[in-house]
């Protein structure tokens, strides 16, 4: 039997999912809609550069932007597979999706550092 990385790439995506279902809409909510009505305040710049400061906060972004990204990778690459009817460039589809994930975490990582 041949070893593949699907099951890990579905993990990805179901975990991706999970955080953009839950983290997602409340992010959104706070900076996108409370904040800008003043419902709710804006922090302070040196609140919000203390709060990232911190390794765990840092870390659960990084994991937060990485799960959405191979969500997003994931769901590209088989709409495209299937709108477009390209399943025979599965791999090279699969490289340029999951590639482009791994560029943006390494971005995350890199702003993050």
């Amino acid at each position: 039997m041949k070893r593949t990385p699907e099951p890990y790439l579905w993990l990805l995506f179901s975990g991706g999912g999970v955080v953009a279902a839950f983290v997602l809409p409340v992010l959104v909510l706070l900076f996108g809609v409370l904040m800008p009505l003043g419902v709710v305040d804006w922090p302070a710049a040196e609140h919000l550069r203390a709060l990232l400061d911190g390794v765990v906060v840092r870390a659960a972004l990084l994991v937060v932007v990485t799960l959405c990204l191979f969500h997003a990778a994931h769901r590209i690459r088989f709409t495209s597979e299937e709108l477009f009817g390209i399943a025979k460039f599965d791999r090279a589809l699969a490289v340029i999706c999951y590639g482009a994930a791994l560029a943006g975490v390494a971005v995350a990582v890199w702003v993050m550092a």
